[in-house]
């Protein structure tokens, strides 16, 4: 109970839950639209990379931001071209994808830094504060002061949550996500929609990886995404496919991390038995939710308008 107690431990929460947010919001954009993507790891590592890379020779973390936007999008649109274009199995281009973005990250981090790894003057993006509100015992110290992209993250949840609710291109791309012929029947680019959705997407998601590499550090190591891509694809199941749900469960799973590292200090468990938690967490509560929780009707279905 004192664990729980510990304003650190829900600060830790919500910083560790940013990175996975971003990737489950991509995520919730591309499976919106029919798409499973299953390529976030992959988006995520690249936009690590790029926004270390660029940050390091520019000296700006927000060009860091930006080029990790702009590569995530570049290789988002691979992935959609084979899945929107060329119909290919959505899982298993997926994969590929995240192969690829990891074997050329691992390859670009060895070439450019070698053995002693990113500068350690890279930048990192700024903290800000919540004038006021970094005052107030105790929800100060959980919400007043993180990086930048830990606030900004909520104006993209809000803004997504309204393209979808209120205004005809979210209309648009539901409409593609739950039955694609009824959209062509009605005057719906159906696979332009869906092409520029999972670009989207992707760009999102590689934001995660920014919050990663420039975010929480100034760093970049190959491997670093640990799973973040297909845990935040189980927070969009999770969270039934809504932007604040896949939120909601990123906060989880971003707690059940945060509490296996306060543990570690006062508890007798092994260290790799708690690092374990978050991904127990991931399995446990999509085991619970088998049968109860429905994708959209087209997800993950190729379409062809000349059927």
């Amino acid at each position: 109970m004192n664990v729980l107690a510990n304003s650190e431990l829900w600060a830790s929460t919500l910083a560790l839950a940013i990175p996975i947010a971003y990737a489950a919001l991509g995520g919730v954009m591309s499976e919106r639209a029919g798409v499973v993507n299953v390529a976030l790891e992959g988006m995520m590592a690249t936009g690590a990379f790029a926004a270390v890379a660029v940050s390091a020779w520019s000296g700006n973390a927000w060009l860091g931001v930006l080029a990790a936007l702009l590569c995530g999008a570049l290789l988002s649109m691979l992935f959609a071209w084979a899945t929107v274009y060329l119909r290919a199995d959505h899982i298993v281009t997926g994969l590929a994808i995240n192969i690829l973005a990891t074997g050329a990250t691992g390859f670009l981090f060895n070439a450019l830094y070698g053995p002693l790894g990113t500068p350690s003057n890279t930048p990192s993006l700024p903290r800000w504060v919540l004038p006021g509100i970094d005052q107030i015992p105790f929800l100060g110290k959980i919400v007043g002061h993180h990086e930048a992209l830990v606030y900004l993250f909520f104006a993209l949840l809000i803004a997504l949550a309204w393209i979808f609710r209120r205004t005809a291109t979210g209309l648009r791309w539901r409409a593609v996500g739950e039955n694609p012929k009824a959209a062509d029947a009605a005057g719906v680019p159906v696979l332009r929609v869906k092409f520029w959705a999972v670009v989207s997407a992707g760009a999102v998601a590689a934001l995660g990886g920014a919050s990663l590499s420039i975010g929480s550090l100034n760093s970049f190591s190959p491997h670093m995404v640990a799973g973040r891509g297909f845990i935040a694809l189980a927070a969009v199941i999770f969270g039934a496919w809504a932007p604040l749900g896949a939120f909601l469960a990123s906060l989880l799973f971003g707690f059940a991390t945060a509490l296996a590292f306060q543990l570690q200090s006062v508890s007798n468990i092994a260290k790799n038995l708690l690092l374990m938690l978050p991904y127990l967490v991931t399995v446990l509560a999509l085991a619970g939710l088998v049968g109860r929780t429905s994708p959209p009707a087209a997800d993950g279905q190729p379409y062809d308008p000349g059927r």
